[in-house]
This record gives structure tokens, C-alpha cells and sequence, in this order.
């Protein structure tokens, strides 16, 4: 069979445990969406209910064959699993059928390929890539093989991957190293952005939620925007426009169920900006179905990170698109206690709110000072316009009353006022 770009999907659920076939219809849906994603099309799927995987073949036979005949129907020569399949059984059901066979990981891992733009990004693609290669290299076959190029094996420089495992790991090896340098170079940023006491704040939430609009609202951006899955996988910052207090705001890869671990893995320095972000900003797409179960994942990797008990404000996205009834069931249930927003990114609904709510956070953590700062020591004045939040400012014979906060770190601005 000529290669192609349609492919058919199969989800697998077990019938032993509750509420797994809802589950699993979601999560085939979501499986639709990242492949095309990838570039291929679904022309076709199914699911399929099982008391326990098969391990030979993760999904039945007879199933199998009835996909193979609806691929040849349909024009069809990829099948895409919402599993992760290890290397024998993409093997034997590609023998089975005759079709290029995919898992959700090489799916998600394809995407972050396509869609990382800078050195660091590239890397962090290629070692899970690497890694997930060589935990399929056993009994894989004619499955890796059948992959050619293309989806599944697409990666930073169309680099054809030789599957000796020593090459792998010492190719890994490089790659660690050239990261490790750039991981330097995001430390030091960081470093220097602890020294001048500057507050930030991690943007999370899942793939897709609107959290690069919302930046661009907040900031005046220009990032890069679409309505598709890891839109963005480079963390950007940007300070927040028009705030009382200098405000770094920090984009960051999105989560999605089942995040493959070799992800997770690599991109722990990326990560690792959520870990020493001072709060965090949760943003939500209140307009899909499954927002709820989207909440409990971003949760999840949010304790993973130990992230989870940082200061809060929960963004609840694109409400032009829901009713008004939805918004106040949220208000009510309040589920996670921590500050509440709810915003139109896109047409900046609420992004003023939003602001005033986001400067609170610090805010709160400053120290307040009431001092009469003479004339001649005016640049005083300037630099806590530059760095506190100022809330009276008078100017009298004395010289400027002024009352403000700010943070412990910038004290030595007012030292000669305190001896």
C-alpha cells in the first residue's frame, strides 16, 4: 500500500473499572485531535471494550482485522492505538494488519517535533524521542522499520535515528551535554531575576486552554496563537502592561492526560520555571466538556512539580463561549479556594479585573513603609516607581510623602532612611 496521510484510530478500555468508557471516549476524541495535529488525517475510529489488554496484541484480533479491511476500504495505511504499545506489539499487530502502526506517545511526540523552534526546545525533543526509541527497541521489528520517516519518527533536523541502542545512548549523551549548557544559561536568567526581586508568574494549564492569548491580552504580546494542541512548548516571559508592580509573567508548555514520561523528563529545566515562579496563574477552557477532568491533570503535574501549594489564580477562559449559568456553577462549587477570574482572552473580557486580581498577589507579600523623602534625595523616588507599589504620594515642604510597599529585597533602596 502506497503511503498516505489517513490513518484510522482504536481506543481500548477495560470494562473492570467504572467510568472508563466515558474516559475513554474523551480521550479518543483528544487522540482525533493531536493527530491531525501531526499532519495526518483521521478518515476513521473505533473503541473497543476488553476485561484485560491483550499482550500481544493490546487490542483483539478480530478488531484488528475488521480495522485492516476498513483501512484498505478507506485508503487508510496508518492505525493510531490511544495506548502505549511496546515495541512487540507494534510488531505483531503490524504484521496483523499490514499498516504503519502509532501510539498516542509517538503522536505527542511528533507534535512537540514539529512544533519546538528553539536549540534547547529541539533537544529536549530529540533525548525523549531517543528514549522512547530505545524502550521499543526489543521485539519491535518490522514495526520501527515500517515507520520510515515521517510521523512517529520526526524529529529536529529530519534525523534518520539508527536503532542500535549504544548509538542511541551515546547520541543521548551528546545531547545532555549540549542541554546541560543551555540549562546554565536559564539558571543564571533566573538568578538575575531573584537578585532584582522580580515577581513572576508561571501561566499553566492544559494544551490548548488559551494560555498564549491570554498572555498577549495581559501583556500587549504578539506571541504566537492557534486553536491546536502545544501551540507553544518554548517558555516565553513578558511583563504585565500598565501594572502598579513590575509583574514577569511566564508562558509554558501545556499538560495533556497521559503526558509520556520521557516528556516530562526532558523538559524538567523547562519545567522547573513553574517550581521558582511566586505564584501561579491556572488558566481553564471553560468551554469544553471535559474542563473538569482537564483540571484534576494540570492539578496532578502541578504536585509533581510541588507547585501545587504556591499562591493561585484560577483563569477561567473563553466564557464568551459558555452560558452564564455555566460560570455560576463554578462560582459556587469553588473547589480549589484559591483566587478566581473569568475572561475572554480573545476579546479581552475581564483582562482589567484580571490585572488588579494578579497585582493582589505580591502585593500582599510587600512591606509597607510611610517615609518623607527630601528633595535632594529624590532618586530615591524614582527607583521605588520602578520596583514598589506606591499607595499615596504628596509633595510637601519636608519634601515627598510617600506611602508604599515593597518586597524585603529592595530595602537597600530606602537604607539611608532607616539608620
Amino acid at each position: 500500500m502506497q503511503e498516505n496521510n489517513k490513518a484510522l484510530l482504536l481506543g481500548v478500555y477495560l470494562t473492570s473499572e467504572e467510568g472508563t468508557k466515558e474516559s475513554a471516549e474523551y480521550s479518543l476524541r483528544e487522540l482525533s485531535e493531536l493527530t491531525e495535529a501531526a499532519g495526518l488525517e483521521v478518515v476513521g475510529e473505533s473503541l473497543q471494550a476488553r476485561s484485560k489488554f491483550d499482550p500481544t496484541y493490546a487490542a483483539g484480533q478480530g478488531k484488528l482485522n475488521e480495522l485492516a479491511e476498513l483501512a484498505d476500504a478507506l485508503e487508510a495505511d496508518t492505525l493510531v492505538l490511544d495506548l502505549n504499545l511496546s515495541g512487540s506489539q507494534m510488531r505483531n499487530i503490524s504484521e496483523l494488519t499490514g499498516l504503519k502502526i502509532l501510539d498516542r506517545t509517538l503522536i505527542i511526540l511528533d507534535i512537540f517535533a514539529l512544533r519546538a523552534t528553539t536549540m534547547e526546545g529541539r533537544l529536549q525533543v530529540e533525548i525523549a524521542q531517543l528514549n522512547d526509541r530505545a524502550t521499543r527497541l526489543v521485539g519491535a521489528g518490522l514495526a520501527l522499520s515500517r515507520l520510515g520517516g515521517g510521523i512517529g519518527t520526526r524529529g529536529p533536523g529530519e534525523t534518520q535515528l539508527e536503532t542500535d541502542r549504544r548509538h542511541i545512548q551515546r547520541r543521548i549523551k551528546t545531547l545532555k551535554k549540549n542541554l546541560k549548557e543551555l540549562h546554565k544559561r536559564r539558571k543564571l536568567t533566573r538568578e538575575n531575576r531573584e537578585r532584582n526581586q522580580l515577581i513572576t508568574g508561571a501561566i499553566v494549564g492544559y494544551t490548548n486552554a488559551g494560555k498564549s492569548t491570554l498572555m498577549n491580552a495581559l501583556c500587549e504580546s504578539d506571541l504566537h496563537t492557534m486553536d491546536q494542541v502545544f501551540a507553544t512548548l518554548d517558555p516565553t516571559a513578558r511583563r504585565i502592561k500598565d501594572s502598579d508592580i513590575p509583574i514577569l509573567l511566564i508562558d509554558t508548555v501545556g499538560f495533556i492526560r497521559k503526558l509520556p514520561h520521557q516528556l516530562v523528563e526532558a523538559f524538567q529545566s523547562t519545567l522547573e520555571e513553574v517550581s521558582y515562579a511566586d505564584f501561579i496563574v491556572e488558566v481553564t477552557d471553560i468551554s469544553d466538556p471535559e474542563f473538569e477532568s482537564q483540571m484534576d491533570t494540570v492539578e496532578r503535574q502541578l504536585e509533581n512539580l510541588e507547585a501545587d501549594t504556591k499562591p493561585r489564580i484560577h483563569v477561567f477562559n473563553k466564557i464568551d463561549l459558555v452560558d452564564q449559568q455555566v460560570i455560576d456553577q463554578i462560582k459556587e462549587t469553588n473547589r480549589h479556594s484559591e483566587i478566581q477570574a473569568f475572561v475572554s482572552a480573545r476579546q479581552g473580557t475581564g483582562i482589567a479585573e484580571l490585572k488588579e486580581a494578579l497585582v493582589e498577589i505580591p502585593k500582599s507579600q510587600m512591606l509597607p513603609f510611610h517615609l518623607v523623602i527630601p528633595f535632594d534625595q529624590s532618586q530615591i523616588v524614582s527607583e521605588l516607581r520602578n520596583v514598589a507599589y506606591i499607595d499615596n504620594i504628596e509633595y510637601t515642604e519636608q519634601g515627598t510623602d510617600i506611602s508604599f510597599r515593597i518586597h524585603q529585597g529592595h530595602l537597600g533602596i530606602i537604607s539611608s532612611l532607616l539608620d
